[in-house]
């Protein structure tokens, strides 16, 4: 790989029960413990008259952006990639599992029970 070309990423999180897939030019774990920080989104300037209306409604939701921290257990995967794809928000399908949202163990004395 040159120099010259920049590095491409892939991210794939889940954001409010949806699963976002977005490609941007840097992806580091920050100073602030717990996030991944996304920088530079990349979203394709199509030349054609079909308009993906998903990719808008993420250009849309991140324009004006500088930089995005995604909290660590959200991030499903990170691909350094060749070329940029199509950036798109799909539904939680059945081979994504969301991370748990209590960490307290079932029937040992949790909220409700009584001992």
């Amino acid at each position: 790989m040159s120099q010259s070309k920049k590095r491409l990423y892939r991210i794939t999180f889940i954001n409010q029960g949806k699963v976002y897939e977005v490609f941007a030019q840097h992806a580091y774990q920050g100073e602030m413990y717990g996030f991944v920080i996304i920088e530079d989104l990349v979203f394709g300037e199509h030349s054609t008259v079909v308009v993906d209306p998903t990719e808008e409604k993420l250009k849309s939701e991140f324009s004006g952006v500088k930089r995005s921290l995604i909290p660590m257990h959200a991030v499903v995967r990170i691909d350094e990639v060749e070329k940029e794809g199509v950036a798109r928000i799909h539904d939680l399908g059945s081979n994504v599992t969301t991370f748990p949202a209590s960490y307290l163990p079932q029937g040992r004395g949790g909220p409700g029970k009584d001992g």
